[in-house]
């Protein structure tokens, strides 16, 4: 079931799996109508119990998401930032795992974008980068943030400092993906690989997202303690009986998100 949030968002329901695809030619420019469209989705599917992943894409072969909307920056830029980073907050702290399909070109907020999803999966053709330098600016969704915590500091410098471009391959390299596919079989992997999230407990991974959110930059001893209070939060849980029963018994579980 395919539908269409605002013009330049549309979404298709697939069983437990959601695609939200940016489609705003020429480039799928990140404006305040495409946040505002994906923030929408991600809030109806969440409130949805029958939704337990999300995989964010682009329309056409060529951009993931060129970047944010520059001819907005005159009128709002400074709202535009704030509401970009909270946008991308509010992805980190869905209970859905999200997945982003790069199908193409991810620049500066498209690439901030994939950088807030849970597991980024490339096609052969995706290219990232933050070039925001080259234009007297640095970036403002999280990219000096996330993208040292995700590839590490030398090489994210390198790619914030330069502002140049860095290919699938590189990006596999670093660790920025977890792989790189043809582009007609993309999708098909980012199904795939959502599919195999939607299938587990939806308690234990939003509890995994946010045990993870809010020990990874925190000293060990925080971590644990954010792990162990998520883990005695599900020990109680009807998910957590299931499984363990499920387990037993020999059989598959039957997850109801309680």
């Amino acid at each position: 079931m395919s539908t269409v949030l605002n013009d330049v968002v549309r979404v298709d329901r697939d069983g437990a799996l959601v695609v939200v695809t940016i489609d705003h030619p020429p480039a799928n420019a990140i404006s305040r109508a495409v946040i505002s469209g994906i923030t929408q989705a991600i809030t109806e599917a969440e409130a949805d119990p029958g939704c337990r992943a999300l995989i964010l894409t682009g329309a056409g072969p060529k951009f993931f998401a060129a970047g944010a909307d520059i001819s907005e920056f005159g009128s709002a830029g400074g709202d535009n930032i704030a509401a970009g980073a909270e946008f991308t907050l509010a992805m980190e702290r869905s209970r859905l795992p999200i997945v982003a399909a790069v199908n193409g070109i991810a620049f500066g907020g498209g690439c901030e974008l994939t950088l807030a999803c849970d597991v980024r999966i490339a096609s052969t053709t995706a290219r990232f980068g933050q070039p925001e330098i080259k234009l007297g600016i640095i970036p403002g969704w999280g990219g000096t943030q996330r993208l040292p915590r995700l590839i590490g500091r030398t090489a994210a410098m390198e790619l914030l400092l330069t502002g140049d471009p860095i290919d699938a391959a590189r990006a596999l390299e670093l660790g920025l993906v977890s792989r790189v596919v043809e582009p007609d079989v993309l999708l098909d992997t980012a199904r795939e690989v959502a599919g195999r999230y939607a299938a587990q407990a939806p308690l234990a991974l939003a509890a995994t997202k946010r045990a993870v959110a809010e020990g990874l930059d925190r000293p060990l001893a925080e971590g644990l303690e954010a792990e162990r209070r998520e883990f005695v939060g599900l020990f109680t849980s009807a998910d957590a009986a299931e499984g363990i029963t499920a387990f037993l018994e020999k059989r598959p579980p039957t997850w109801t998100g309680r």
